[in-house]
């Protein structure tokens, strides 16, 4: 017994000393287990952060890179900016170099003339000189007269042809300034306007409504006016109100604006600013729609966005009550046809003759004639240089480089002047013609007098024994002025005397 209960014993303590063993074994391998698993935490938030890390070192190189980027394309913009003023300023050096060219040229012409004046005189003074010693046996006052009376003759064609010169010069002069004051003037603002192509008159439902324009204490009239820029003229005309303004665009934009206010009923500051602003935003769109109908019917592509809302805004101005947007597509028209005929490029023609115009649509902030403006708009916008010449030179400004210029002009000619474009009529074309007719034909020495080329020509043929060529030179002034004094007429006319003499004999 008592050995069965020792065998127990023994027993249960190998069995406690394995249970022991076991539990120090499965203990162990835990703390190893959790020990390996605060390793891979502390390796997965040792691999986030060198991740989060890289990403921000990524992130500021490439903010260093964008930053870089944007200082380099600045650099290069500048550095292009800097390139295109260099060109300028060597085009203007090759400029004033060629001026400076033409400058020691004319110095070395006159130069020459100098020297060739100089051996004259030289002449003239050894000539005197033996005519001085053929007179010495002759008394004082002899020798006067006879030296009197060969200068005088001698002189007489040089003070003839200084004469002429001198008028010649101042002539043109004059026309010249002339011409530089209208083309600055007339193609921007017009000084003296007709009422009816500066003034528009909006029918009113009833004459309650001019009340309401005005406002309380003309709050409205004068809101609308600010608003639009035009003047409202309220007057005793029955249902009626007159816009007026120089500028055609704005003067329609009144006008919708007016006409919109009136079907709406409301009429007070605020709504004058909405409707305002509706118009002008419709007016762009119309102006746009304008342009590229034009371009449209003509065939034309490949117009910068500028040109076009420019060609839009020539439907609303007028010359002579000629609509300058249609005026420019027949003028389109008509260079595509004669360059057709002659062999020229049609395409290249039709642009010239849209575009020649371009420059009215211009305002009084660009410095020029139209057609200069127009010109260095167009070549701003990378036309053709033909094209650019063409309109610049289509009043005569600058020389024309090509035949397309040339076209332009006629093609302008043809579209202005043919009977009916313009304010007369076919009966007031007539008359004006044979008006022109006879007042050159009512002038001393006349034979015959012809208009050509619709009224812009006039022909004069004179009788050679009646007049000179002084006096033939007199009566084209003459004409010019009493056509200028007595008859209305567009555009300019140019005057001709024809003086010829003609001698024949028959051998038989």
């Amino acid at each position: 017994m008592i050995l069965e209960h020792s065998l127990g014993i023994i027993i249960g303590t190998v069995i406690g000393a394995i249970f022991g063993v076991l539990f120090y074994r499965w203990r162990t391998l835990r703390l190893r287990e959790a020990e390996q698993q605060k390793l891979n935490v502390e390796l997965r938030e040792a691999k986030l952060k060198l991740r989060e890390e890289r990403s921000e070192m990524e992130l500021e190189l490439q903010h260093k890179q964008a930053e870089n980027k944007r200082q380099l394309d600045s650099r290069e913009s500048n550095l292009a900016a800097r390139t295109r003023e260099l060109e300028r300023q060597t085009d203007h050096l090759k400029k004033t170099e060629a001026h400076l060219e033409l400058k020691h040229q004319e110095i070395v012409r006159e130069q020459q003339l100098l020297t060739e004046a100089e051996h004259e005189a030289e002449k003239v003074r050894r000539l005197y000189q033996f005519k001085l010693h053929q007179i010495a046996q002759m008394d004082e006052e002899d020798a006067r007269q006879l030296l009197l009376r060969s200068t005088e003759k001698e002189c007489a064609q040089e003070i003839a042809d200084l004469h002429r010169a001198t008028l010649g010069r101042a002539e043109s002069e004059i026309n010249q300034e002339a011409k530089r004051i209208l083309l600055a003037a007339m193609q921007r603002i017009t000084s003296q306007p007709m009422n009816d192509a500066t003034a528009t008159v909006v029918n009113l439902p009833s004459d309650e409504m001019k009340g309401r324009i005005i406002g309380r204490e003309g709050r409205n009239i004068r809101s609308f006016e600010h608003a639009t820029g035009t003047t409202l003229m309220i007057d005793e005309t029955p249902d009626s109100v007159m816009i007026s303004c120089f500028d055609p665009v704005r003067r329609e934009i009144a006008r919708i604006s007016l006409e919109a206010l009136l079907r709406d009923g409301r009429i007070h500051p605020a709504s004058i600013e909405e409707q305002v602003a509706q118009a002008e935003e419709g007016m762009r769109a119309n102006i746009i729609d304008l342009g590229e109908s034009s371009l449209k019917q003509l065939r034309l592509k490949d117009v910068h966005p500028e040109i076009v809302v420019l060609l839009g805004k020539l439907h609303y101005r007028l010359s002579n009550n000629q609509n300058t947007l249609a005026h420019s597509i027949e003028v389109a028209s008509f260079c595509a046809l004669i360059a057709a005929e002659i062999g020229l490029d049609p395409m290249i023609a039709k642009r010239a003759g849209l575009f020649h115009d371009i420059g009215k649509a211009l305002d009084e902030e660009y410095v020029g004639s139209h057609a200069m403006v127009g010109a260095d708009m167009l070549k701003r916008h990378g036309e053709d240089p033909r094209i650019v010449n063409a309109v610049a030179a289509h009043h005569n400004e600058v020389p024309a480089e090509s035949p397309y210029a040339g076209i332009a002009m006629v093609a302008d000619s043809l579209s202005a002047v043919r009977p009916g474009a313009r304010t007369s009529s076919i009966d007031g074309f007539i008359q004006r013609v044979r008006s022109i007719e006879e007042i050159a034909a009512a002038q001393h020495g006349v034979s015959e007098a012809y208009a050509i080329q619709a009224g812009r020509e006039l022909r004069v043929i004179v009788e050679p024994e009646v007049l000179g060529d002084d006096d033939a030179r007199q009566l084209a002034r003459t004409i010019r002025q009493r056509i200028e004094d007595e008859l209305n007429y567009p555009g300019s006319i140019e005057i001709t005397v024809i003086r010829e003499q003609r001698y024949k004999e028959t051998a038989v």
